[in-house]
């Protein structure tokens, strides 16, 4: 275990129990580059949890790059892996460097999802959905101070640089080149949908999911089509308190998005309302959190696949800690470097259906066809 803090990693340790005594510690701060040169040379894979990593996770991408050391994260910070991926792309491709970045609620069980749907539409139609339309049908679970952070630091981005705003608002975004292939639907008022009928609000994480699935896709070589579209949700409910659930969400969502962006209220907000990094859920909440995820697929014949992603802990902590320690352990000891070399990979071109299997039997999560 690393860290930059020796005391906090030795109570870490002893809380896990005698059987945790040998685990070898480093010392190390994001900041200090040959510390974390240091800690590279000595490691398979790097599992990096220091966000927002804009700010923090930086030095150590370089790091990993320039030794050839494989690498997952959890962010969602879409302007700073497109930032990574100009740096550090093509050294990444000829050190062997393994980047992977959104191994955790946002983007694995989006990423993975969509990548089970297709699998399975090939098996049962011959072809792939040139549509998907995920829809979050339950969560339950608490903000994330880290997930906050990143959030509240893009929209600081986002207000003293207008190129930024246009790059995110685009969907193809992290896709090599950025071109813009089929418009695609995003969700930001209050939407009926016409399959389900339920009333449909924004879907936070929506913002960077999309941008991991469209380049699986085009890192795949277009499996799911040149045309594909993606969205994302959150179902709200049938009727007028659905469409009333829906318009507080896109509210809710729009206050807080201007506070982030105005210095007073962003200040009042990060000091005296918003959960600090490294604050969350206590250990009750996040084994009583869960999430229900809907794919609902339209082929080009017009077969139509639902099926669905579910995790049995709060998405931001529990099912979080399980995808990514599972994504570091896949890329550690089942993905061969003849089969995937180095470069800047996705949750599914990278781990695919191994981390979907270690996932289903090790970290609570399940992948089914519905009915």
């Amino acid at each position: 275990m690393a860290g930059r803090a020796k005391a906090k990693l030795e109570s870490v340790r002893a809380s896990l129990g005698e059987g945790a005594s040998g685990i070898t510690l480093i010392t190390a701060d994001a900041a200090d580059e040959k510390a974390l040169h240091d800690m590279c040379v000595q490691s398979r894979v790097i599992i990096s949890t220091v966000g927002p990593y804009a700010l923090y996770g930086s030095t150590l991408v370089k790091v990993c790059v320039e030794t050839g050391t494989d690498y997952v994260d959890l962010t969602g910070e879409t302007q700073w892996i497109l930032q990574m991926l100009q740096a550090h792309e093509s050294q990444a491709k000829k050190s062997g460097a393994r980047i992977v970045h959104c191994c955790g609620f946002d983007s694995v069980p989006s990423d993975l999802g969509v990548h089970h749907h297709q699998k399975t539409a090939l098996e049962k139609f011959g072809e792939p959905a040139t549509q998907i339309r995920m829809q979050v049908a339950r969560m339950k679970g608490s903000a994330s101070g880290g997930t906050v952070a990143s959030i509240v630091n893009i929209a600081r981005e986002m207000a003293k640089d207008s190129a930024l705003r246009k790059t995110l608002a685009n969907p193809y975004s992290l896709v090599p080149g950025g071109q813009a292939r089929a418009r695609q639907l995003n969700i930001k008022t209050p939407t009926r949908d016409p399959q389900t009928g339920a009333w449909l609000g924004p879907f936070v994480m929506a913002g960077v999911n999309t941008r991991i699935v469209h380049r699986t896709n085009a890192l795949s070589g277009y499996d799911y089509g040149v045309d594909f579209l993606y969205d994302e949700s959150m179902r709200m409910g049938r009727g007028l308190k659905g469409g009333l659930a829906a318009s507080a969400l896109t509210g809710g969502l729009g206050a807080f998005m201007a506070g982030a962006v105005l210095p007073p209220t962003r200040w009042l907000m990060e000091n005296y309302i918003l959960p600090k990094p490294g604050e969350g859920p206590s250990p009750e909440q996040q084994r009583d959190g869960m999430y229900d995820l809907r794919f609902y697929g339209t082929t080009a014949s017009g077969n139509k696949l639902t099926t669905r992603v579910t995790g049995d802990r709060d998405p931001g902590y529990g099912s979080t800690a399980k995808i990514l320690g599972e994504a570091g352990a896949c890329l550690a000891q089942d993905i061969a470097r003849s089969e995937v070399g180095g470069g800047f990979w996705t949750p599914a071109t990278a781990l695919g259906d191994a981390l979907l299997a270690r996932l289903e039997q090790h970290a609570g999560l399940t992948f089914e066809v519905c009915d």
